[in-house]
Formats: structure tokens, sequence, C-alpha cells
């Protein structure tokens, strides 16, 4: 009973050291990122309004890997026309969310007390209808996306 137990405790201590250094026997360890993840963070916010539109954003950008930290109603509703915001000057990730969303509208406001990369705000124009779609370049931008998340 002893030897079990002494043997349980050793095989916990080397799990916990395991996961602590990023070593793992499969490649999914808790520290490995999920596959196509991001590091763009990013918030969403609803200026349309409309209930549920952040939420269904989120779950397009997350679908694609991006690190959603924040959403909710931005501090006015009425807006029309969707945007998004590139917090740290890098207007490469701000064009990658804009991407994954069908957004074409993208500049640049850098804000250095936001722990984000990128701001999207939603209009009424969002989602794009299904036919506004950009024919080819919809699926070839999240090939372009996915290459990118991978580096």
């Amino acid at each position: 009973m002893l030897f079990l137990a002494l043997g349980l405790v050793a095989a916990f201590a080397v799990s916990f050291v395991a996961g602590l250094t990023g070593v793992s026997g499969g490649g999914h360890g808790p520290l490995d990122a999920a596959p196509g993840a991001s590091n763009i963070r990013v918030e969403v916010l609803n200026g349309a309004g409309k209930a549920g539109l952040a939420r269904e954003a989120v779950e397009r950008l997350r679908a694609r890997g991006f690190d959603v930290v924040y959403f909710g109603n931005a501090s006015s509703f009425g807006r029309d026309s969707s945007v998004v915001v590139a917090r740290t000057g890098r207007l490469d990730d701000a064009r990658e969310v804009a991407g994954a969303l069908g957004i074409h509208a993208v500049r640049s406001e850098p804000d250095s007390t936001l722990l984000l990369e990128v701001t999207v705000v939603l209009g009424a124009d969002w989602p794009p209808s299904p036919g506004a779609d950009q024919g080819i370049l919809g699926p070839l931008q999240d090939l372009v996306n996915r290459a990118r998340s991978k580096r």
C-alpha cells in the first residue's frame, strides 16, 4: 500500500512539473496553442443596438482562432457602418480581423491603455448578407489568415 501511495505521488509530481515546463508527450499539453490560434487580442462592441450582434461576431472570430478578450455594447447605439480599429498601430492585425468578419472599414487609433490589439465596432451593416460576400476573395482571405496565424 505504501508503494502504491508513493507511486501516485511520484506520478503526480512528474505530471505537475511537465505541465509547468510545457513538456508533453503528445504535443497537446496545457501550454500548447490551439491549432490556428492567433496572438491578436480583440474586443467586439455592438454599436447597432441589435441584440446578440456582438456575440455572433465573437463566435466567428473565436472559430478562426482570434483571442476575443471582451465583448459588449458600445458607448452608444445607432451606428450604421462597422469599423475595425488597430489599437497598437498595426494595421495588418486590424485587416486580418476585418477580413474574418467581412468588414471593409479599417483605421488606426492607437491606445496604449487598452490591453488588446484590435477593437471591432459593429454597425447596422453587420453581418454582411451572404450575397454581399467578396466572392472568391472571402475564402482566399480565410486561407491567408490561417497561414499568418501559423507563423
